[in-house]
């Protein structure tokens, strides 16, 4: 009888490439099924951004409105073409999502070896923390994505004899476009000291051809000299972009506890959309061991990056606690060198047996298994019912779809960010969307709606359309006018 071999089999060949592509798909298919499962409806900062991409003009970037650009045309796109929907508010996110999805898997795979990178990957991309960044329907995913493009890219550029110079351009892109989102031109001054001071960057940068070398500094140069033309155009955007603090240093203090305390918090009674805690205390853990880890190799530029960017995240959470959503990027990276440290003790303890070694796999198994059964679990079922945080979103969209007629004129009273939002809608014709009464009551429509009820509404309300959700569980009101006596 032939004598089997476990190293010629097919499956143990390639299964590191099964992994990857059960990990892809895994991860697109609970993506593109998002506003299907959690949370349920849009927050009030989805229903900010959303008229806010709606109102953008072709001329945008002749007026100076080039805050979030790339990601506002996507979802005017996405809503132009789908209707005013959950779906078409948070598709941008989910297509974004996906690339970083990639872009990290593929980072990962490039510092470390495959078994600890398809780990750590899978910790990574079907976390509740990136779950909850790749279905929120705003711009802060972008606060994440450009930062995984410009590490990968770089990834690609350093420790290679000779670069492609379309990396180099890439980067180079990159780290323009990167500028435009708020707060990331700190990142973007960052990485260029880091680049010039850490010495293995630096000997990268000095052995790179020059002709891609004076491309790239042209073309970040010219990003440069677009964002001050932008902004003597738009002065407004001057904060916008540079989040400079008008605050004591108190109120910097208080923005870092605000920021990373839905983090680590293990109780709600927090004023957060974020689900605490955010990150588990598991995958907090292995970062530990990861960082400590780190310490003698500390130089090495992956390290050295991973530190920096969590004090670098710190320090951008003082001026806007929302920063605080990048350390999702160095703690996939520090979780990953903590997966490291993990199987190499555990090979270094049994160096020769194979069999010990391939025990590990069961409770290395069943540990991750745990770990993200546990944390997709937190996120479908922590946004839909803890209270705290199930509160900021809501399902209007969805419930005028199922109860209002089209063309019903819909009153939105005293919400300005509401009305701006249902205004879409009536820019598409779906329903007539006005926010103030008439001065005449005659002028009233026979049969209208409102968010909300005011005692001095005149009409009779005929029907309350209700949510499910346990807080201000009366959502639209539905009015009849009432006649007056010449009609009589």
């Amino acid at each position: 009888m032939k004598k089997l071999v476990i190293s010629k089999l097919f499956l143990y060949r390639h299964r590191f490439v099964i992994g990857f592509i059960v990990l892809g798909t895994a991860y697109i298919g609970l993506l593109f099924g998002l506003p299907l499962l959690s949370p349920g409806g849009l927050s009030e900062l989805e229903m900010e951004s959303a008229a806010q991409s709606y109102a953008l003009e072709f001329d945008s970037v002749f007026r100076g409105d080039i805050v979030d650009l790339p990601y506002r045309a996507l979802q005017k796109l996405s809503i132009m073409t789908f209707g005013l929907t959950v779906y078409s508010v948070k598709l941008p996110s989910i297509i974004i999502g996906a690339l970083l999805g990639c872009l990290l898997i593929l980072l990962l795979n490039r510092w470390f070896k495959n078994n600890v990178a398809l780990l750590a990957s899978i910790l990574a991309v079907l976390s509740a923390s990136f779950l909850y960044l790749a279905g929120s329907g705003t711009p802060l995913i972008m606060l994440v994505f450009w930062p995984a493009l410009l590490l990968w890219l770089g990834s690609k550029i350093q420790g290679v004899t000779k670069p492609k110079p379309l990396y180099c351009f890439a980067f180079a892109f990159a780290l323009l476009a990167s500028i435009f989102t708020p707060h990331l031109i700190y990142l973007a001054l960052f990485i260029v000291l880091f680049a010039f001071l850490h010495p293995h960057l630096r000997f990268t940068i000095k052995n790179l051809p020059i002709i891609p070398l004076v491309l790239t500094v042209f073309i970040i140069i010219m990003g440069v000299a677009a964002l001050v033309m932008a902004a003597f155009i738009n002065p407004p955007i001057i904060a916008e972009i540079l989040l400079a603090p008008n605050f004591p240093f108190e109120q910097f203090l208080a923005n870092i506890q605000t920021a990373f305390l839905p983090f680590f918090a293990w109780n709600t009674a927090l004023d957060s959309s974020f689900l605490s805690p955010f990150i588990g205390l598991a995958s907090v853990a292995l970062a530990v061991i990861g960082l400590l880890s780190t310490t003698k190799g500390f130089f090495a530029s992956r390290n050295s990056i991973a530190t920096c960017l969590i004090v670098f995240t710190i320090i951008l959470s003082g001026l806007n606690p929302e920063s605080a959503i990048l350390i999702l990027l160095p703690m996939a990276i520090l979780i990953a060198h903590g997966l490291r440290y993990v199987l190499a003790k555990w090979y270094d303890l049994f160096p020769d047996n194979p069999y010990a070694r391939i025990s590990a796999i069961f409770p290395i198994g069943l540990f991750l298994g745990i770990m993200i059964i546990g944390g997709i679990n937190h996120f479908l079922f922590g946004y839909r019912y803890v209270p705290m945080v199930a509160d900021k979103f809501n399902d209007d969209i969805h419930l005028m779809m199922q109860n209002l007629t089209e063309n019903t004129t819909l009153y939105v009273l005293d919400d300005e960010i509401a009305y701006n939002f249902y205004a879409i809608m009536d820019a598409q014709g779906v329903y007539h969307v006005v926010n103030s009464l008439p001065e005449d009551v005659n002028e009233l429509p026979k049969q209208f709606a409102t968010l909300s009820h005011h005692d001095d509404i005149p009409g009779e309300i005929t029907r309350i359309i209700t949510s499910p959700k346990s807080h201000n569980s009366d959502r639209i009101y539905i009015y009849n006018t009432v006649q007056d006596e010449k009609e009589l």
